[in-house]
Parts: C-alpha cells; sequence; structure tokens
C-alpha cells in the first residue's frame, strides 16, 4: 500500500508510525508537511546551551499513552515527573494559592476559594445548592455562562479563567462545558440539582499518580524517534496541496496517487483539503475558530529568589501583558540542576494576537517586568528566546462534541480516508497520541 499521511506534528507522526507496525516493512509512507522540521506545535529549542521545549512541555500523567509510547521506543528512561509543587494564581494585584479540589477551577464549596474571591462570592457560592439549576440533557453553553451564573463573575475570571488559558490559550467565554468538561456535562444531564454538587460528582477519584509527566531532553527526543522507526519518506507539502478522488484511491498533491490518507492537519487546513470530498465535514471544520499565542524563555541567575511554586498564572483582567509563568526550574527537578534558572512566560489568548506582532526585544522586556512584578524579586536574564504559535490551538467551542460528531461520520463513510489532530478529543499530547492511533487502525482495517 501507499499511504500518505498529511501533516507531520505529533498526531502524524504517531499514525504514520502505527501504520509502519501495522502495515510491515513494504507499505510506502510519505508524510507531507510544510514545514521543514517535524513536530508541529511541539518544539524543541535551545536557551543557554540547552534543550528546551517551546511548545507544550507537559502531558497529562494520568492518561496511559506518552508513557507507554515511550516504553515501546525505548524511551522510558526519558519519562520525568514534576516536583509536586503547586502554581500560584495572581490576582487583584497579589499571589494567592491555586484553589484545591477544583474541576478546573469551578469549585466544590466556598471554602475552596477563600482568599481569592470576596466575601459576597463566597456566600453566592455556599448558597447555590439553595437554587434552582435549569439545565436541558444534552445542551451545551460556555464555561463563562454556567460558572459566573450560578458563582458569579470573580469564580470564572480569577480560578477558572486561568487554567482553560493554561490548557486551550482561551477563555472561560470561549470554551464549551461539553468539550472542555465531559464528566461535568454528564453529572448535570444526569439530574445534579446544583453545580456544586455536579462538581463533586465530576471529580476524578483520589489518587497519587503524578498529575503530568515531561521528556527528559524535550519532545524532540520523542519526535525524532518516531519519524525515524516510521522508515516514512518526508516531502514538502505545498500551499496548493489538494485531495481528490482517484481511480484507485486517492490523489494527493503534490505526490500523485495513494491507496489511503490520514489528514493529520489543523481544522481549517482539513476543511480545504475536505471542500471536494466531504463538503458537509469540511463546513463543520471551516468553523473551528484557532487561538494564537507567543511563549518566552528566560535564562535568569540560579540565586534569583523566585518563589518555591510551579508557576504563576495570571487572573483575567490584570494589569499584565503576560498571561502566565511556568517557573521551570522549581516545577521539574531535573532542570533544577543546570546552570541557570528557566521560565518560560506565555502571551496571547483568543482574539487577541497583539502579542504575534510584537518585536523580540519587547516581548523579552514585558516577560521579565511581568515576572518582577509577580515574584517581587528583581529579574535580569541572561539569555531569552521567543516562539510564536499563531493558530495553534482550537477553540472547543460550545457545540464541539456534536461538530466532530458529524465530521467524522461524513469521512467513515469514505474509504481510505481517516483524520487526526488537537481539534478533534482534546488538545493535549495524549489525546493527540490517541488519534493518531485510531487513524491509523481505520486505515490498516481495511
Amino acid at each position: 500500500m501507499r499511504i500518505a499521511v498529511v501533516g507531520g506534528g505529533i498526531s502524524g507522526l504517531v499514525a504514520a508510525y502505527r501504520l509502519r507496525t501495522l502495515l510491515g516493512p513494504d507499505a510506502d509512507l510519505l508524510v507531507l508537511d510544510r514545514s521543514d522540521r517535524v513536530g508541529g506545535i511541539l518544539y524543541t529549542g535551545e536557551l543557554a546551551g540547552e534543550p528546551v521545549d517551546l511548545g507544550a512541555e507537559a502531558f497529562v500523567g494520568r492518561r496511559p499513552e506518552v508513557p507507554e509510547l515511550l516504553r515501546e521506543l525505548g524511551l522510558e528512561s526519558q519519562l520525568v515527573i514534576p516536583a509536586g509543587l503547586r502554581p500560584l494564581v495572581w490576582s487583584g494585584g497579589a499571589a494567592h494559592p491555586l484553589p484545591e479540589g477544583t474541576l478546573m477551577g469551578i469549585p466544590a464549596n466556598a471554602e475552596s476559594m477563600r482568599g481569592l474571591v470576596d466575601a459576597a462570592t463566597l456566600a453566592r457560592i455556599a448558597a447555590e445548592p439553595e437554587r434552582p439549576l435549569t439545565w436541558e440533557p444534552g445542551s451545551d453553553t460556555d464555561v463563562y455562562g454556567l460558572v459566573a451564573d450560578r458563582f458569579g463573575a470573580q469564580v470564572a475570571e480569577r480560578s477558572v479563567d486561568p487554567l482553560l488559558g493554561g490548557v486551550y490559550a482561551g477563555s472561560s467565554r470561549s470554551i464549551g462545558v461539553r468539550a472542555a468538561l465531559p464528566t461535568l456535562a454528564a453529572a448535570l444531564d444526569n439530574g445534579a440539582p446544583s453545580l456544586t454538587t455536579a462538581v463533586r460528582a465530576a471529580l476524578p477519584p483520589p489518587s497519587n499518580a503524578p498529575v503530568f509527566g515531561g521528556i527528559r531532553d524535550g519532545y524532540r527526543t520523542l519526535l525524532d524517534a518516531l519519524a525515524a522507526r516510521s522508515e516514512a519518506k518526508f516531502v514538502t507539502a505545498t500551499p496548493g496541496t489538494r485531495l481528490a478522488r482517484g481511480l484507485r484511491g486517492w490523489v494527493v498533491d503534490p505526490i500523485g496517487a495513494v491507496d489511503a490518507v490520514v489528514l493529520a492537519t489543523p481544522a481549517p487546513v482539513t476543511a480545504r483539503l475536505l471542500g471536494g470530498v466531504a463538503p458537509a465535514a469540511a463546513a463543520e471544520l471551516a468553523g473551528v475558530e484557532l487561538s494564537s499565542s507567543v511563549v518566552v524563555a528566560l535564562a535568569v541567575p540560579r540565586e534569583t529568589a523566585l518563589p518555591q511554586n510551579s508557576g504563576i498564572l495570571v487572573a483575567t483582567g490584570e494589569p499584565l501583558r503576560a498571561k502566565a509563568f511556568t517557573l521551570s526550574s522549581r516545577k521539574w527537578p531535573h532542570l533544577a540542576h543546570r546552570e541557570t534558572a528557566l521560565v518560560r512566560a506565555s502571551f496571547g489568548k483568543f482574539g487577541d494576537d497583539a502579542a504575534l506582532s510584537w518585536p523580540d526585544a519587547e516581548l523579552v522586556t514585558a516577560a521579565a517586568e511581568d515576572l518582577a512584578t509577580v515574584t517581587g524579586v528583581p529579574i535580569a536574564p541572561s539569555a531569552a528566546v521567543v516562539q510564536r504559535w499563531p493558530g495553534g490551538l482550537a477553540q472547543y467551542a460550545p457545540g464541539h462534541p456534536a461538530r466532530i460528531a458529524a465530521v467524522e461520520a461524513e469521512v467513515a463513510a469514505l474509504d481510505g480516508l481517516a483524520v487526526a489532530g488537537a481539534y478533534l478529543h482534546g488538545v493535549g499530547v495524549p489525546a493527540c497520541v490517541a488519534s493518531g492511533t485510531a487513524a491509523a487502525q481505520r486505515i490498516a482495517a481495511r
């Protein structure tokens, strides 16, 4: 078989690797990507002579996909876990501990919000179970609409937004309940009488397993291994790459006829490629909006008195330019031994792409000044690197699961075609690994 994988991000690389293991050495696999490197928005750069991830730097550790893949590739020694420090939230011009016992920042009781919100909001949370809850099973709404109605705007802006901003580069106003919080939606569908009751039902059971994991030498270790083990030929795609039905299968410009295709491209690109073969799916994907962001990695002297926390998230409405800081040398024990301390600053949220156009020097200055504000210590970077991510993350708006179900239903009717990517069933690396695996299995099953 001759198979094209369009898109060389983590989803496409996993699909190519899985196809090789499923179909054997005789399969002719081609990976098309417009970039001169693999990995998409996973990228390991260099700072102060050491590797640094400038896209995602962690994955959800309670999902099995990445640890299992690392073991399969003989990279289990690369798996690292955080030090277990908690992040802070910068709100009202002060740092607060990130509330515990919440579901993506949504509280199960008033006590968890104490110190972060005002007395009136605490009273509103405490009294929430007494207010009738209107929820139509199967419905959806943006997270802000639900949380602000039940608990007030402060909870959405100070507790929920910082966490959603880290996951989706969006906010509670741009993300839907059903896609981002499926267990909460299920609890509401099942008749939970209040939001606090639904949160308690939706919280995962207590576990001692690490919440997050990482890769010691950066994601390029995994990406390079997948590319090598796939034994695929990598082809530079052009802006005019097209997909069409062929006599025996498919035609993908510029490589010609193939038996099967995996589209592992962002939603807008997938929409364009599907336009002539799956028009309804293409129309659905054209409605998926993207958010842009910028990562600024700073190397600061080791003796800099950074707080003993994993990071600092910034609440909505604060007069800062950065939206979050990862104190990487505090968060990851394997980074604490470097000659300099490493901090990552993030800029940009859905609807605000201004930071993409700022010069590098301006971004580095903003990162250092805002970091000094939230830590209260002088910040003097010895080195810095800037990485822009235009259109990096899909926004899981209200109705997203139904949109994706419609896309997958139309694609499933087309033999030899599969889709994969971060816009389908989760933006995190484990979800992308799962989508690439599922796409490969679909193709191999024919």
